[in-house]
């Protein structure tokens, strides 16, 4: 049997670059231990569990596609194997494809079929192989890295956008099923400025979506990676009486901006 650690164990899918990393990162700083799932930045993964190891954490990178169940069993098992317990995962995975919302005619289920095999899927697979941990840790806690865009319907493409409402809907039923062990809450970020944008827009089609979110939103400014992570660190390990719960943070770009009346 593995010696049990004695710092709390948060496990976190795409925790190699983006949210994820940043999510590892602040969870180092407040005494976790972590495991970075990644499936193909390996580089990142590692870099970001050196960074974790610098704060004082024991963190490893583990590789696996959410969307495969037993890379998710392998991923849950060698975790506990290697720390003896599983507190918290947090759910940062994500796959879109980059469609204009109104080409109703360019994604096909294929696409929409990868896109929920990540985002709703795969979450659901790696919950259910945690469960069973998460239920033994006496305050265990899942974080799903949801967007507004499950909510207002609009997003990078039409599959995104329902895979999000679903994992919404996901998180409500895995709330209630894991109470009152485990809790479980949802972090809806607005635009983020990560690499994730530029790569799939392009890099100056990012920056004129940067600019015309930031417009629109009471704070005039986007969120960064770290942004979501202070949502996400929060849940896992302050909101001890929060569950099935959606934290918007998206420098109130919902909320929006005062209507002008001209005089």
């Amino acid at each position: 049997m593995p010696k049990t650690s004695e710092r709390p164990v948060v496990l976190v899918t795409g925790g190699g670059t983006g949210v994820g990393a940043a999510a590892v990162i602040q969870l180092a700083k407040r005494g976790y231990n972590a495991v970075v799932n990644y499936s193909r930045s390996r580089a990142e993964a590692e870099a970001t569990a050196g960074v974790a190891a610098g704060h004082g954490a024991d963190a490893i990178a583990l590789q696996g596609n959410v969307a495969e169940n037993a890379d998710c069993c392998r991923i849950v098992e060698a975790t506990v194997e290697r720390f003896g317990r599983l507190d918290a995962v947090v759910n940062s995975a994500g796959a879109t494809q980059f469609v204009p919302i109104h080409e109703l005619g360019k994604q096909n289920a294929e696409d929409f079929q990868r896109v929920y095999g990540v985002n709703v899927i795969g979450t659901y697979q790696m919950v259910r192989a945690a469960a069973p941990y998460l239920k033994q840790s006496g305050s265990g806690a899942i974080v799903n890295i949801s967007s507004i865009a499950g909510t207002n319907g609009n997003g990078s493409s039409i599959a995104y956008v329902a895979s999000k409402g679903a994992l919404n809907t996901l998180t409500l039923t895995l709330a209630r099923l894991l109470s009152p062990e485990v809790r479980v809450n949802c972090v809806l970020p607005g635009l983020i400025d990560t690499r994730w944008l530029p790569d799939g827009l392009g890099v100056e089609t990012f920056e004129t979506v940067k600019r015309n979110f930031a417009s629109m939103s009471a704070l005039d400014d986007v969120c960064s990676a770290e942004d979501i992570a202070d949502a996400v660190t929060f849940l896992v390990a302050d909101a001890l009486k929060m569950t099935g719960q959606f934290l918007t943070v998206d420098a109130g770009f919902v909320l929006g901006r005062p209507a002008r009346v001209s005089k």
